[in-house]
């Protein structure tokens, strides 16, 4: 496969937030981020079955309401600091706009999941979940 090659990634949920503007939302989890409820299709409802409230995951978003142009910014959104190489930052507007929030379980409900401590904002699309390993 070279690097020019399109590839599908299909979203696997959704997540359902109080945040609904970007630019309100905390930067980071720990800043104030609210509980949210991840949303899974039932499609791959399956894959949860071993989830638990008090487990760490990994939610991978798409933060689809990201600019994909951007290759430096000036971290935190913060004109005084100097510009940054978009790779060096946690910033959401880069050429593929991969979010990664590492929070905890809360309660399972079907194919809902709640989640403490989410920064992402309403209806963004999950790519995927993952455990956290080790500390």
């Amino acid at each position: 496969m070279s690097s020019e090659e399109p590839f599908v990634l299909r979203p696997i949920g959704h997540v359902e937030s109080a945040l609904v503007d970007p630019r309100a939302a905390p930067k980071q989890a720990s800043e104030g981020a609210p509980q949210a409820w991840l949303v899974i299709d039932p499609a791959v409802g399956e894959g949860l079955r071993d989830l638990r409230a008090g487990d760490e995951v990994l939610v991978l978003t798409w933060l689809h309401r990201a600019r994909r142009d951007v290759l430096a910014v000036h971290p935190r959104d913060d004109p005084a600091a100097s510009e940054a190489g978009v790779f060096s930052t946690r910033s959401a507007d880069r050429p593929n706009p991969i979010g990664i929030h590492r929070t905890q379980i809360v309660a399972t409900d079907g194919l809902r999941i709640l989640v403490s401590h989410l920064e992402a904002v309403d209806g963004t699309p999950i790519v995927d979940l993952k455990p956290v390993l080790g500390r």
